[in-house]
């Protein structure tokens, strides 16, 4: 099997070109670094992605906050974890950081928050007050 493919490990994005034969020798040209090379191994071995995209916050001023999967997970179970991101739903105040789930979608990955979700604020009381630039 021969496959093309740009590396995306560095600005430089190589051209590579990656051969597995039937016994399961790989060879990779076009590298300019052994980072290259191990992508692209990986890459026609096992496959993984980071999944990034939003989840449900209840009580936060913006109705939903960032996540990401904390590491990369096998490319087949992408679909499975985003079925999980989506019926989840966090409690605010969520801080960078926060484990939002945990061993998503049985990954033994966890997803975490890429942004905060403040509170919403009780009363006007407790408001964030904006000073006008115009004063």
């Amino acid at each position: 099997m021969k496959q093309e493919m740009i590396c995306i490990c560095c600005p430089l994005g190589c051209r590579m070109t990656v051969c597995k034969e039937p016994e399961g020798t790989i060879t990779v040209t076009g590298n300019t670094c052994p980072r290259g090379r191990q992508y692209a191994e990986k890459e026609v071995t096992a496959p993984t992605r980071v999944v990034t995209s939003t989840v449900a916050v209840s009580g936060a001023v913006c109705p939903r906050v960032c996540v990401k999967t904390a590491q990369d997970i096998p490319k087949e179970k992408i679909f499975d974890v985003m079925h999980e991101i989506h019926s989840a739903k966090a409690c605010a105040p969520v801080h960078i950081g926060d484990v939002i789930l945990q061993n998503c979608a049985g990954t033994g990955v966890d997803v975490v928050a890429t942004s905060n979700a403040p509170a919403e604020p009780h009363n006007a009381h407790d408001a964030p007050k904006i000073e006008s630039p115009l004063r």
